[in-house]
């Protein structure tokens, strides 16, 4: 069916929500519009969908959200034959009428919903999987995209994003279903009364804080500190419960940013509200100027991510990277409990390979086993499942991602910022005691491993030809690799696709124990390296660049010189 045949079909269809159907009036002339709409549906995939909102395939709206819910009950009952799957949502534009209509779908498939009646983390729906003995789980979030975007992750019952098996098996299903004669919808307010959707009790939220706060190193060190700390939610979920667990752990002086406190879809402080961008956190750090704070934390909209700026000693913010946070908290954490005698025997620590390599010698030093994994936060959960399944899910100490994701302890199966609130404050609080400031932590981490600079390049690509764009690009990689970055020469690659790496000096190759991904890796001489990787979320790819040198403008010129080479080796 042409895009123009189901355009067609909307515009009779499409008339429940009237913001799709004014649109689509709007568009009839425009052809482009129409195209760009309906030329492709949003693709489920292991990060579900995720798109622009508005009227369309190509869309986030009620029509597709139902869709590819009645994909997931399909493919529940034919698994399972029943279950329970839970719901929630973040602070965007829609995302409480998803989850609704999400809701209304499983019931009238007869699968129980569990919905929590107001925003709450993403990480709190990964506990709810698990905690509620759901099958799946559905977590209505973009994340930390532009405002005018949403999304839909999909959840297993282990709590983790969905594996590419499980997603692709309910992209089948979406697929052979048509878009408004093939799915079921019940009334809400019946089938809260009739119990097939509930909302999540209160007490399920004070039993995950109680899991959060067991992951505590030094319990008790923020009880006396005079740490100042301003917080800012990014007008998403994480301002009760981060507010919380920092109150209960004991810290007194948390301000929050007044205007990124409530939940608003609009971002209007914020237009894109990713904690690692400084515009993000301009209010925070005003108001860090403000209040002489020691500490900012933000975390971003559906509060899985959480990023930092800490005062300098001449009375500026310095901005951290989520390998540099994740760094210093792999240190407090080894450091702490060696010292505690509470490290368990042979010790994990789990890093994606886009990750700093920092770590690699950090957990040398504590004894520690460090297990790399892809890009995306499913896979550390994979590596926490395969040692819960051998009974040995204690030797799982601490897990990161670059993009500010982080999670000690195994209750949950995703990123947390909760937790990454909470442990990035006692760790400045016990450091603060001591007299020093995490900037002294991360030049004396530099000063003692090598300078480790890490940079991620973004390439967008806009419009129906940027997916091919992008996967010629990385068909150009394959057939052409570089002999030198940056004056380097390139001593080794890795291929995820195809799970081969090159030693190109031997000639050597060896199997990539990891599951496939579009992923190709250069390292050079000196230990730098340069990943290349098309986001799995958004139309763009990344280059993760490695740089090592025994300064900080060393690593810096190193790292421009690999940027100028890459940039040339893409075409762009």
């Amino acid at each position: 069916m042409d895009y123009k045949t189901i355009y067609q079909k909307w515009l009779e269809r499409a008339t429940e929500d009237a913001a799709v159907a004014d649109e689509l009036s709007q568009i009839r002339d425009d052809n482009d519009a129409v195209y760009d709409r309906f030329y492709t549906p949003l693709k489920f995939g292991t990060a579900g969908l995720r798109g622009k909102l508005g009227a369309g395939t190509n869309r986030m709206n009620i029509y597709v959200v139902r869709h590819a819910t009645q994909g997931l009950a399909n493919y529940i009952k034919k698994k399972y034959g029943t279950g329970a799957v839970a719901i929630s949502h973040d602070s965007r534009i829609n995302s409480a009428l998803f989850k609704v209509e999400a809701a209304r779908v499983l019931a009238a498939n007869g699968i129980k919903a569990y919905i929590t009646e107001e925003l709450e983390p993403t990480p709190v729906l990964s506990y709810l999987v698990r905690h509620l003995g759901c099958v799946a789980g559905i977590m209505i979030t973009a994340s930390h995209n532009p405002a005018e975007d949403n999304g839909y992750k999909a959840y297993g019952e282990d709590g983790c994003q969905m594996t590419d098996v499980a997603a692709g098996m309910v992209f089948d299903e979406i697929q052979a279903l048509d878009m408004f004669d093939d799915v079921k919808l019940c009334d809400f307010d019946e089938a809260l009364q009739n119990g097939s959707i509930e909302y999540v009790k209160d007490s399920v939220y004070d039993s995950y804080i109680e899991e959060v706060k067991k992951q505590q190193v030094n319990p008790g060190v923020c009880k006396d500190t005079d740490l100042k700390i301003v917080y800012t939610p990014l007008n998403g979920a994480g301002n009760k419960l981060v507010r919380r667990v920092l109150s209960e752990i004991g810290l007194k002086n948390v301000t929050v940013v007044p205007e990124q406190e409530k939940p608003d879809g609009n971002f209007t402080t914020c237009p894109y509200p990713n904690p690692e961008m400084k515009e993000a956190l301009q209010k925070g750090l005003e108001l860090c100027q403000k209040l002489d704070a020691d500490l900012l934390l933000a975390t971003d909209p559906d509060s899985d991510r959480v990023s930092i700026a800490v005062k300098r000693k001449d009375g500026t913010y310095r901005l951290y990277t989520g390998n540099e946070i994740g760094s210093m908290l792999t240190e407090y954490i080894l450091k702490s409990r060696k010292a505690q005698g509470t490290l368990p025997k042979d010790p994990v620590v789990v890093k994606t390979i886009v990750t700093t390599k920092i770590v690699e010698e950090i957990c040398k030093k504590y004894g520690c086993e460090l297990k790399n994994c892809l890009t995306g936060f499913k896979y550390i959960g994979e590596i926490i499942l395969g040692l819960e399944q051998k009974g040995e899910e204690d030797r799982y100490v601490f897990g990161f991602e670059e993009s500010c994701g982080y999670l000690a302890g195994s209750y949950v199966r995703d990123k947390d910022a909760v937790v990454g609130s909470m442990l990035i404050a006692e760790m400045a609080a016990y450091y603060h005691n001591e007299g020093k400031s995490l900037v002294d932590i991360i030049d004396g981490i530099y000063e003692e491993y090598g300078y480790y600079l890490n940079t991620t390049l973004n390439f967008y690509f806009k419009g129906a030809d940027g997916m091919k764009k992008m996967a010629d690009i990385m068909d150009n990689l394959r057939r052409h690799t570089p002999d030198t970055i940056a004056g380097y020469k390139v001593v080794s690659t890795a291929d995820y696709d195809t799970h081969i790496a090159t030693d190109l000096i031997t000639g050597q190759t060896e199997t990539i124990d990891l599951p496939k991904s579009n992923v190709l890796s250069y390292s050079t001489e000196g230990g730098h390296c340069a990943i290349v990787r098309p986001s799995g979320t958004e139309a763009k790819i990344k280059i993760y660049i490695t740089a090592i040198g025994s300064t900080p403008e060393e690593a810096q010129e190193i790292t421009e010189k690999i940027s100028e080479d890459m940039n040339g080796y893409l075409h762009i």
